[in-house]
């Protein structure tokens, strides 16, 4: 019978890796509650209105990556390429932006890409973001850089960089594509290349191509041209980050992958891994929620990709503090034994610790084999001899140090030192 796998580019995690993956996605939705960004569930398929007109049609995620497929209702669907057009859909719908703002929300989960599949680019790419909505202030900006700066300092990560520019505002941005559309239709381009510089401009900086990069070496940079406000707001936004300690470097070539962004811009990399360097990144994102129909409130937001910190982890030879699977392990040797040990594994759950048992009456030396493996604190081993007197041998698996407690004293002993 032919073995069925995973489809293509898709990225499984399966124990042990898979602690590590959970340690990464909860230590930045702990972050992200303690200041204040609470959690919102979206859907894994949305209108493909949404993104065609959200994310932006000259996008390669629009134009080239999306997968999108017609229902049994003859409704055209898209499978949800990134995070931040679903959240302001849902703000929009849910009339959160009629309560206090700023409005500030976090989410996790898979996303989808039909891209080629290599390392650090994944059709189902599982990322966390954060979105602030409703309040224009750079102090805001500042706020969310450095969030997801402490998300990569708290999960250990030390060699990677923050780049950081402005793309302007409809202040000057339109003098600006206006430059910038000038010197590119100066240039030899192809046909398909033009079509995008007719569309958004910007578009073209951020073509990987060699060629293309050569030929635009010297074209107008947005940051020439920002107007009073904007430059005020880029310059407040850096200062407070260098009050904040977060370390950065200006790139004025910057081009997000999504047409939504304005004003700040900002994209941490990390060399380790290779051509796909970009871990997260996000920005500032005025005039999406008049364009999905909502009001002109402005916004700022980031996703760091999770598969990519695992991946500049390991590219550091590091590892997230993962957890053991359960902190006390169970080994009764002999079938009363197990009787009361399966009571007690089951009272420490109640009592809110984690811990499982040995099965399939394995000897001493295989069960604490188990109680390594499960990356236990302590293993409890009960034998006839120990029941006999309503004592129960507790070890600690670090100090190899091992005491006896009493059977029913050791529920209130392990809440207290486990």
């Amino acid at each position: 019978m032919m073995k069925i796998s995973a489809p293509k580019g898709v990225q499984e995690y399966v124990p042990p890796v898979s602690k590590e993956f959970i340690a990464v996605r909860e230590t930045y939705t702990k972050l992200a509650r303690l200041a204040g960004y609470e959690h919102i569930e979206l859907p894994i398929f949305e209108d493909t209105t949404l993104f065609a007109r959200g994310v932006g049609e000259s996008t390669d995620v629009v134009t080239k990556e999306m997968y999108t497929f017609e229902d049994r209702g003859g409704r055209s669907v898209t499978l949800r390429p990134e995070g931040t057009a679903g959240v302001m859909r849902a703000v929009i719908e849910h009339n959160l932006d009629r309560g206090a703002l700023p409005i500030k929300l976090n989410y996790h989960g898979p996303f989808f890409r039909y891209e080629r599949p290599q390392a650090g680019r994944y059709r189902q790419l599982q990322q966390f973001g954060v979105e602030a909505i409703g309040v224009d202030d750079p102090a805001l900006d500042a706020e969310v850089i450095a969030l997801a700066d402490q998300c990569y300092q708290a999960i250990g990560l030390r060699d990677y960089r923050l780049e950081l520019t402005s793309l302007g505002d409809n202040t000057c941005r339109p003098a600006y594509r206006q430059k910038l559309q000038e010197f590119l239709f100066a240039l030899p381009l192809d046909e398909e290349t033009r079509r995008r510089a007719e569309i958004n401009p910007l578009r073209v900086l951020d073509d990987k191509r060699p060629e293309v990069q050569e030929m635009t070496q010297d074209a107008p940079l947005m940051l020439d041209y920002l107007s009073k406000e904007t430059r005020e707001h880029f310059e407040t936004v850096t200062s407070m980050l260098t009050d904040l300690g977060v370390n950065y470097q200006i790139n004025p070539r910057m081009v997000r992958g999504l047409d939504y962004y304005t004003k700040t811009c900002f994209e941490f990399v990390h060399d380790g891994l290779g051509a796909q360097s970009g871990i997260g990144g996000g920005g500032r994102y005025d005039g999406l929620m008049s364009q999905l129909g909502g009001q002109d409130l402005s916004g700022i937001g980031f996703g760091l990709g999770i598969d990519r910190s695992l991946l500049a982890l390991q590219a550091e030879q590091r590892a997230a503090a993962a957890p053991g699977r359960v902190d006390i392990y169970g080994v009764a040797l002999g079938a009363e034994a197990k009787r009361e040990m399966v009571k007690i594994i089951h009272q420490l759950r109640q009592a809110g610790l984690s811990a499982d048992m040995a099965y399939g009456d394995r000897g001493l030396k295989g069960a604490m084999k188990g109680a390594d493996r499960a990356g236990a604190k302590f293993a409890l081993v009960l034998g006839e001899d120990e029941l006999a007197r309503n004592m129960v041998a507790l070890k600690d698996l670090s100090s190899h140090d091992q005491i006896e407690i009493g059977l029913d004293t050791v529920i209130v002993y392990l809440q207290q030192h486990a």
